[in-house]
């Protein structure tokens, strides 16, 4: 039977199809089985509501509902000099943050944005490019984590890259996109004492500076 609601049989306005299959076709887990799904909100991401059953240790199987938002996965770098002791990292305004408690808004973080059907390696390799306008030659791989996996399905690869300053040229952002971005200097000793004190309060950037006191300025 045809359901021609915008994104399950019929496009959407970004010209998506079969948003409401998501997840029905699972079977890594045989304790939990999709019973429906259902799109509550189809803008530029998608909020699903899905209803799920769930065994139980005690065996016991229970219907329970999940809201999850599918904004795509993504990918980060932390670009560093190891001669200089350097991060190039960048700062820009957002929102969310902004009306959740932070004083202005203005994220210190590193490089990052959605794959949007590239693969990791190019898609960072792009928004590094774009924001802090650095060509990144060797990229080492260092995990994939689930960043909010209580309501967010985004993966995120994280990486690892050298630059050198004079390499630098450009960045900025996207402008069309309406991006804003200024490429920031920060010296790694001093990178430390800024999520020690939460003025790096993004989590990506807070996990790859952990990383790189644990793996290259220790």
């Amino acid at each position: 039977m045809s359901d021609e609601r915008p994104g399950h049989d019929l496009p959407d306005t970004r010209g998506r199809t079969g948003l409401h299959r998501a997840g029905r076709d699972l079977t890594g887990n045989p304790d939990v089985r999709i019973h429906d799904v259902e799109v509550t909100s189809d803008g530029w991401h998608i909020l699903r509501r899905t209803t799920f059953g769930y065994r139980g240790r005690t065996g016991e199987w229970t219907t329970q509902s999940r809201e999850t938002y599918d904004r795509g996965n993504g990918a980060t770098v932390l670009l560093y000099d190891p001669v200089g002791r350097t991060l190039l990292l960048s700062r820009q305004f957002r929102f969310p943050a902004y009306v959740n408690g932070h004083p202005d808004g203005m994220l210190i973080e590193s490089a990052a944005g959605l794959l949007d059907g590239d693969s990791p390696e190019e898609a960072i390799r792009r928004e590094a490019a774009e924001e802090l306008g650095v060509r990144i030659g060797g990229l080492t791989h260092l995990f994939d984590l689930y960043m909010s996996p209580g309501s967010v399905t985004e993966r995120v690869h994280f990486y690892a890259a050298e630059y050198a300053p004079e390499d630098v040229s450009g960045g900025g952002g996207v402008e069309e996109e309406g991006e804003e971005i200024e490429p920031v200097v920060v010296p790694y000793d001093e990178a430390l004492g800024m999520v020690a004190d939460a003025r790096i309060a993004d989590g990506k950037t807070v996990i790859l500076v952990q990383w790189a006191a644990l793996n290259l300025f220790g």
